[in-house]
C-alpha cells in the first residue's frame, strides 16, 4: 500500500474508532427499544445500550494501540468519562448522565485549548501526540485557539439538542449533526495549516489527526 494510501486507512481507522461505539450504542439501543411507549421499556434499552457503548469504547481504545500504535491523551480521557457516565447512567438508569458526558469532554478540551493558546502553548499537539510536518509554532497555537472555540461550541450545542430531543433523536444527532460539522470544520482549517507550514503533500494530515469528537 502506498503512503496515499496508508493516510487514508488511518484516517479511516480514526473515524471509526471515534464513532465505531457510537453506532453500537444505536443499534442496542434500536434493537432493545420498545414497540410501543413504555418507561420502563426505554430505560432498559438505554441501560444495554449504554453497556455495549462501554464496551465498544474500550475496545476501540485497544484497537486504536494495536492498530496505530499509540493512544492520544485525548483518547484516553474520553474513554475514561464514557465508562465513567456509563457506569451511572446504568447504575441510576437515568440516561442524563451518558448525555452529558460529551458536554463535560467537550467543554474540558475547549478551556484547555483555549487556556494554552493565551500562555503561548499549543497543547493540542501534546493531547494528540501528533506532529504535522513543516507546521510553525504560530500555526500550532492558532490550530489549539481554533479547536478549543470549536469544542465549545460543540458543548453548548450538545447541550441544546438534549434539551430539544428525545434520547434517540439526542443519538442521531451525534451521527448526522456533530460527524458532519466535525468534518467540515476540519477541511476548514486546511488552508490556515498551509500558509502556516504544512506541506501540500500532508494535506490531509489534520484528518487522520483530527480530535476525538465522537463520544
Amino acid at each position: 500500500m502506498g503512503s496515499e494510501g496508508r493516510k487514508a486507512a488511518s484516517s479511516w481507522l480514526n473515524v471509526a474508532v471515534d464513532y465505531g461505539p457510537l453506532l453500537v450504542f444505536l443499534g442496542v439501543y434500536r434493537m432493545n427499544a420498545p414497540a410501543e411507549h413504555s418507561a420502563a421499556g426505554e430505560i432498559g434499552a438505554i441501560v444495554y445500550g449504554t453497556g455495549a457503548f462501554m464496551v465498544a469504547a474500550v475496545a476501540a481504545l485497544a484497537f486504536s494501540k494495536w492498530r496505530l500504535g499509540k493512544v492520544s491523551p485525548m483518547l484516553w480521557f474520553s474513554t475514561a468519562l464514557i465508562v465513567g457516565f456509563g457506569s451511572l447512567t446504568i447504575f441510576f438508569g437515568d440516561p442524563t448522565f451518558v448525555q452529558l458526558k460529551p458536554t463535560i469532554i467537550y467543554a474540558c478540551f475547549g478551556v484547555a485549548l483555549l487556556g494554552g493558546f493565551m500562555m503561548g502553548r499549543a497543547l493540542l499537539k501534546v493531547l494528540l501526540e501528533a506532529a504535522f510536518d513543516g507546521l510553525s509554532d504560530e500555526g500550532w497555537l492558532k490550530l489549539s485557539r481554533n479547536w478549543g472555540v470549536f469544542f465549545l461550541f460543540l458543548a453548548v450545542l450538545n447541550e441544546v439538542l438534549r434539551a430539544q430531543l428525545d434520547f434517540e433523536g439526542w443519538l442521531w444527532a451525534k451521527l448526522w449533526v456533530f460527524l458532519p460539522l466535525t468534518f467540515l470544520f476540519t477541511f476548514s482549517q486546511i488552508p490556515m495549516l498551509l500558509k502556516h507550514g504544512l506541506s501540500f503533500e500532508d494535506r490531509d494530515e489534520p484528518l487522520k489527526n483530527e480530535p476525538p469528537t465522537g463520544g
